[in-house]
């Protein structure tokens, strides 16, 4: 069997690096890419040339945007006094696409990880110290994962931070979920979340 051009290896190695995609999925994509080159591939490729040469992180929060400050952080409405802090910004991007947050929001990069070595500084956590002093922050929300890392993360931010009230997301059953199909975990955090009706 003929292998493929080292060009096209070189995009197949490159699209195996990507989240979710191994070599048979970047392999895959690639010939399809290759196959719609006028209407998918060359499209596709200035598109990614553009957002490489536009895309900025935010200086304040961490979000994506194309100036140093993104457009939720210059958005005075947002100043409401909430922080919705989030591990990383697919995390932001989901919780805008509710329309149920209306303040600001802190990109921490990640959770805390002995295993990984991310200590806090690794983190954007004395970053969200600062806002929080700055910008009059009253109450900071941590919307972070279920998980180990994250709960520890969640954990040393709210020990870390003073006169300020810290809230987290609710946990346990979702909507539209059946017990008898879910983790002891979950139905073991919505016991201990339970308010009264």
């Amino acid at each position: 069997m003929a292998d493929a051009p080292a060009d096209i290896e070189g995009l197949i190695a490159l699209m195996a690096r990507l989240p979710g995609l191994g070599p048979r999925s970047a392999r895959r994509a690639v010939l399809h890419l290759v196959k719609k080159r006028g209407t998918l591939l060359l499209p596709l490729a200035d598109a990614m040339r553009e957002v490489g040469t536009t895309a900025r992180e935010c200086v304040n929060c961490g979000n994506i945007g194309q100036h140093d400050l993104c457009a939720i952080c210059e958005d005075e409405r947002r100043r409401n006094g909430q922080i919705c802090v989030v591990e990383d910004v697919e995390d932001l991007w989901a919780m805008e696409r509710t329309g149920a947050f209306r303040g600001r929001y802190h990109v921490l990069g990640g959770t805390l990880s002995a295993l990984d070595s991310i200590g806090p500084d690794e983190l954007r956590i004395p970053k969200l110290a600062e806002r929080v002093k700055d910008e009059g922050v009253s109450e900071v929300i941590l919307a972070l994962g279920a998980t180990v890392d994250g709960q520890t993360t969640a954990h040393y931010i709210a020990d870390r931070l003073s006169g300020v009230q810290v809230t987290t997301l609710a946990q346990g059953v979702p909507m539209g979920g059946e017990l008898d199909y879910l983790d002891e975990g979950t139905i073991g955090a919505a016991l201990r979340a339970r308010r009264a009706l």
